[in-house]
């Protein structure tokens, strides 16, 4: 029992990392831009998602296995769309109806547009 205890912490400890290390750079830039009040709390609020989905949108490239200027160029669109949940989810969506080819295109597209419209 205490074995499992100690490996649930240690993984929730592997999970929250990034999300800490994301919001110090935030409360940093917060910081250097002596931001203070509602302004402070909506820059890092901002700062931290957009950290969260530009993660997330450099595990689809690498999912992707996409280098170079494409990497780039997809890791560009994905933030800009939103970021890489909506990706994710498109993709899973796409998988659990065994799409494939220009179907799986052409759904994982039409997914998209629907969450950047419902973003809106």
């Amino acid at each position: 029992m205490k074995t499992l205890i100690s490996v649930a912490v240690m993984v929730c400890g592997l999970l929250a990392g990034p999300a800490f290390a994301a919001s110090a750079e935030c409360e940093k830039s917060a910081d250097d831009k002596k931001l203070s009040g509602a302004a402070r709390t909506s820059h890092i609020k901002k700062c931290e998602a957009d950290a969260g989905s530009s993660a997330a949108c450099e595990k689809s490239a690498d999912d992707k296995k996409l280098a170079g200027a494409a990497r780039t160029s997809h890791i560009k669109k994905c933030v800009a769309d939103g970021g890489g949940d909506a990706s994710a989810m498109c993709d899973k969506s796409a998988a659990d109806k065994n799409l494939a080819g220009a179907a799986k295109t052409s759904h994982v597209k039409k997914c998209m547009e629907d969450a950047a419209a419902a973003k809106k």
